[in-house]
């Protein structure tokens, strides 16, 4: 669980932290939130959702920051919708865009058009300038699904990009072994990423820092402004996605526990440059 650490010149009982952002591109209110964190405050990456209605926005935006691909085949929003870019029938549900449940996903789509929409996802976030450093599914919908795993780890080697993996679910969970797999492959990933996707992180990023294992622990959050519209789309999510913003840009706490814990904040940029210099 430590090899990881020393390809990435650091020793094997470092402690170091991607501190990535989630929904890049989402709404309005999430771009402004996650520059604002990557650009002021103590966050690493993010990560852009391209089919979302304000990714546009976000790439306009973009000034070399470390993202990569959010790959969405979700719209979990009752009243607010997005889909498929390839317009794929097995990726739409019948109130419009794409299904709000995975379970709704899992069941009805097509892995040939998963493969073409997440490529075309990719292949639209490098058109628009961005500089891909990794890959990271929305809602974990294709990582815990062997068909779709199988995609999601065909898209890191073709790009040779880093990806996110939890280690909070094992093999036998799964049903099938998910990490050795990508490992295989040499697709790299963090030692160590908590699978919870619980709105508002300021107690679970502390406790997280405070448990600290060596190697690399990616930590997600997702920062926002707070603004009408937000609050309208998110309902009670909204105000753990603004308490996010405020975390990661001015909670003395978060940084001092960062300082006295010893901790590296590094981004997946680095990941993705030691899987590529492995690769030549």
């Amino acid at each position: 669980m430590t090899e990881l650490a020393e390809r990435l010149g650091y020793d094997a009982d470092s402690k170091l932290v991607i501190l990535s952002c989630d929904d890049l591109g989402s709404c309005h209110a999430a771009n402004i939130g996650v520059y604002s964190a990557l650009r002021d405050g103590v966050a690493t990456c993010a990560s852009i959702m391209v089919p979302a209605p304000w990714s546009r926005h976000a790439a306009m935006m973009y000034s070399g920051e470390d993202i990569g691909v959010h790959l969405t085949l979700n719209a979990e929003h009752p009243l607010y919708r997005w889909g498929p870019i390839t317009h794929a029938p097995s990726l739409l549900s019948g109130d419009g865009g794409f299904p709000r449940e995975i379970d709704d996903l899992w069941e009805h789509a097509d892995p040939a058009e998963v493969l073409r929409e997440c490529r075309a996802q990719i292949e639209r976030a490098i058109l628009w300038g961005f500089d891909v450093s990794h890959l990271a599914p929305h809602l974990s919908a294709i990582t815990l699904r062997p068909e779709f795993f199988d995609v999601y780890l065909d898209l890191a080697v073709e790009f040779r990009l880093p990806i996110r993996l939890p280690s909070t679910i094992d093999e036998e969970r799964a049903g099938f072994p998910f990490r050795r797999l990508a490992a295989e492959e040499g697709v790299i990933f963090p030692d160590h990423f908590d699978h919870d996707w619980k709105a508002g992180s300021r107690d679970r990023v502390f406790d997280a820092l405070r448990s600290l294992q060596p190697g690399v622990t990616e930590i997600h959050v997702q920062p926002a402004i707070d603004t009408a519209e937000v609050r309208a789309l998110a309902g009670d999510s909204a105000q753990g996605w603004i308490d996010d913003l405020e975390l990661v840009t001015n909670d003395p706490t978060l940084r001092s526990l960062i300082d006295e814990l010893g901790i590296e904040l590094i981004g997946y940029r680095d990941l993705r440059n030691v899987m590529r210099d492995h690769s030549r």
